[in-house]
């Protein structure tokens, strides 16, 4: 019997498919059939908890089937990002005047970056003061205590290396290995790595004019062949979504969250406060924020369900260059950066948030200045190399934590809840990286005014 309702299941998203399909074909805009992607995965997604249970052996092999086109199109878009980042960074910086623009970018992205995750790591300090939020106060399962102790385990490797050994970690010294994800900060060892071919690439253009115009014809055409990639996958965004909300509604266990319902209310208020922040940033430099909600909601929303602000790269890298006016040099150092560095949900709220809530349990006032300002400077200093993928929150959580001299294990209480809050947190982190990019195309005179005020929508890239 269960067989047959899952192939049931599968039959209703496989027609819900169809019916996106059907929209494409009739030219309805991209935007919409995202939105439409979103509201049948939710309804469907509810739909299926309601009829069967969180728990249910039926959801668990409909939604393996689900994975098929969520998961699927998350591994396309993943494996386009390493070829996009190298094309896209030589190409910029080979199309630069001179290496001083490339510093001059980068400063420009990194301080937007710095400076809002301390924001964020200021505001999470503050809702966690107002909502009086307590580690003593939630109750450890056998779940919760399991993963405190993995996070006790993961501690030992951490606090094995110092910050300059961290730091040490960026440098590409096997850049082949870093382009398969090999590590943590494999993604900015392969920004790095590229920014050397560009750069090496403009002296020989001085030295050897002659090697220099066909290596820039070859990046031209690898470039035009990677973003037609791109493009090809951006498409299947929509169906994507759609899968990928359905699994994330279908198995959110509504009682687990219930029971952390005040840390999850804490936590989204703190992420739509920093949200708030982002639009007043980028209205404070002459860009107009609902135009801009408008225009990145479809990415924040891939963002949101994907909680992979690596995998959002190349959609991010569209977003800013399509809709919002960013050169491509900036907007590709923006979106890589963003998610490496700074990340402001996962590496400035989430840990000062936990930091706050365990500082009680050893007799740390969270209020005090002393304590505010090391947390603050530590969440800052932490967030670079924060992965962009699932589990970077633990890692940067695990950092601030052990440097603050604060129990990691207690931070195992929230495991239940930890997917929901991270779909959140990705949204804002690759919003950061977004705004990083247009505050900073602004600063350097980098930004199509014309670009961001028109009313295009992505189809005009995504169906060429």
């Amino acid at each position: 019997m269960n067989t047959l309702w899952v192939i049931i299941n599968v039959i209703v998203m496989l027609a819900l498919i169809g019916l996106l399909l059907w929209m494409q074909k009739k030219h309805v805009s991209f935007t919409k059939r995202v939105f439409t992607g979103l509201g049948l995965g939710i309804v469907f997604g509810v739909v299926l908890q309601l009829i069967f249970g969180v728990d249910s052996a039926v959801i668990t092999k409909s939604t393996d089937w689900f994975n098929l086109a969520g998961y699927g199109y998350v591994g396309l878009l993943q494996m386009v990002v390493i070829p996009l980042i190298m094309v896209s960074i030589i190409s910029a910086i080979m199309n630069l005047k001179g290496r001083q623009n490339l510093g001059k970018m980068s400063a420009s992205i990194i301080a937007v970056l710095l400076i809002t995750v301390a924001i964020a790591a200021a505001v999470s300090i503050a809702t966690s003061v107002s909502f009086n939020l307590k580690a003593i106060d939630i109750k450890a399962g056998d779940r919760e205590t399991q993963q405190g102790q993995k996070l006790e385990q993961k501690l030992g490797d951490i606090q094995d290396k110092t910050i300059p050994q961290q730091i040490l970690e960026f440098v590409p010294t096997n850049p082949f290995a870093d382009m398969t994800g090999a590590r943590r900060s494999s993604t900015l060892a392969v920004v790095i790595f590229s920014a050397f071919i560009g750069v090496a690439a403009l002296g020989i253009d001085r030295k050897k004019p002659e090697q220099a115009a066909t290596f820039r014809k070859m990046v031209e055409a690898v470039y035009a062949v990677v973003l037609r990639i791109v493009t090809l996958v951006l498409r299947l965004t929509p169906y994507g979504i759609l899968a990928l909300i359905t699994k994330t509604v279908a198995t959110t266990n509504v009682e687990e969250i219930l029971k952390l319902i005040k840390f999850v209310g804490a936590s989204y208020v703190a992420l739509i406060v920093m949200f708030i922040i982002h639009l007043i940033i980028i209205a404070l430099f002459g860009f107009n924020p609902i135009q801009y909600v408008r225009k990145v909601f479809p990415t924040l929303t891939f963002a949101f369900t994907s909680r992979s602000s690596a995998a959002t790269i190349p959609l991010n890298v569209e977003t800013q260059t399509k809709k919002l006016g960013v050169s491509e040099g900036i907007a590709n150092l923006s979106a890589t950066f963003g998610a490496t560095i700074g990340q402001n949900g996962c590496a400035g709220i989430y840990p000062a948030m936990l930091a706050c809530m365990i500082a009680p349990t050893v007799g740390i006032d969270p209020l005090s200045w002393s304590f505010i300002v090391k947390l603050i400077l530590i969440v800052v200093i932490s967030s670079f190399g924060v992965a962009g993928v699932g589990g970077g929150a633990t890692f940067a959580s695990l950092i601030v934590l052990s440097t603050m001299n604060l129990p990691v294990a207690l931070a195992g209480l929230l495991i239940s809840v930890e997917p929901l809050i991270d779909m959140g947190r990705t949204a804002l982190n690759v919003n950061d990286s977004m705004v990083a990019g247009l505050v900073s195309s602004k600063v350097l005179k980098e930004n199509d005014h014309d670009v961001f005020n028109n009313d295009v929508d992505l189809d005009n890239t995504v169906q060429a």
